[in-house]
């Protein structure tokens, strides 16, 4: 299994829109290292839910239920995404603030790259991300 982070604008699409849609596209990423992540992410892996611009925080996990395929968002037939769906919110959020303080954590790509939406997250990452906000990280 691999781990990812997942950003979104809470005011565009929140954890809570999310956990009330179930199963859902992670559509209208138009970023090429982006889209090769999701081209590289497979069935039953899980990525961290992040709230950017207002929170800045992870809030929740979700898992890839659906690898890549074509993004219905898109008219170009470029583009791709996976459907993801939730697993479980965080006891804590942990902010952006916090990981950067982390000296473990400071090659992490949320870290150094806060621009890309969808990232890869190191176990060892995902694992103290998931201490860090007291939520199981299985």
């Amino acid at each position: 299994m691999a781990y990812w982070l997942l950003k979104s604008e809470p005011g565009s699409w929140s954890w809570d829109d999310q956990v009330k849609q179930g199963r859902q596209e992670w559509d209208g990423v138009r970023n090429y290292q982006a889209r090769n992540n999701m081209r590289a992410m497979k069935l039953g892996d899980r990525a961290f839910f992040y709230h950017s611009v207002n929170g800045m925080e992870v809030v929740g996990i979700v898992e890839v239920v659906a690898e890549a395929h074509p993004d219905s968002t898109d008219t170009t037939g470029k583009w791709e995404c996976v459907d993801i769906a939730p697993v479980r919110p965080f006891t804590r959020s942990v902010t952006m603030a916090e990981i950067k303080a982390e000296p473990r954590l400071a090659d992490m790509v949320l870290a150094n790259n806060s621009r890309l939406s969808v990232q890869p997250v190191t176990p060892e990452e995902w694992a103290l991300v998931c201490e860090m906000g007291q939520t199981e990280a299985g």
